[in-house]
């Protein structure tokens, strides 16, 4: 017999990889929120419940969609309503004059408002939202100029909202 402790298990919870998926998952549904609440006229408390409910998960068609980080999720969508006038203007000093936000295709308005929701009050740094807002762009716009649009105005929102950064 030996005097050996048993050993100490590991606390069950996601792994750092799978932290960031949840993470990078949030974002995607966080633009798709958004766009669902700008085309449908729902609130943001009616489009979470339903995105954290009957999305983050699920299996749709054979393929389970991806586990998003709720806590994420919902600051971004609770920052982006909150501070939705600011952010759009910063998009807008972003954008060519001949192109305000209002005329920008709906998804990518919607990309816009999630990213500079945690640009203006995110914690995570400016260079790693754009890298995952680019990622989103692609995601939408696989075979579009999209994504390249998305990094130079994030590249222009981030050095506004956070200069200390860069």
């Amino acid at each position: 017999m030996t005097d050996d402790p048993a050993p100490t298990p590991r606390p069950k919870g996601p792994s750092r990889e799978e932290r960031r998926q949840m993470k990078s998952a949030a974002r995607l549904y966080a633009v798709q929120a958004l766009f669902q609440m700008e085309v449908s006229g729902q609130t943001r408390d009616a489009v979470r419940r339903e995105f954290e409910t009957h999305r983050f998960g699920a299996i749709y068609e054979g393929e389970e969609m991806a586990e998003g980080d709720p806590d994420l999720f919902g600051k971004t969508l609770e920052d982006a309503v909150n501070w939705q006038a600011k952010i759009d203007q910063m998009t807008d000093r972003a954008l060519v004059a001949k192109w305000p936000i209002h005329r920008i295709d709906p998804t990518l308005r919607a990309l816009f408002r999630a990213a500079g929701a945690e640009l203006v009050e995110g914690a995570a740094p400016p260079k790693v939202v754009i890298t995952e807002y680019v990622d989103v762009a692609r995601a939408f716009f696989p075979e579009g100029k999209e994504p390249s649009f998305v990094n130079a105005v994030l590249d222009h929102m981030a050095r506004e909202a956070k200069p200390e950064a860069f």
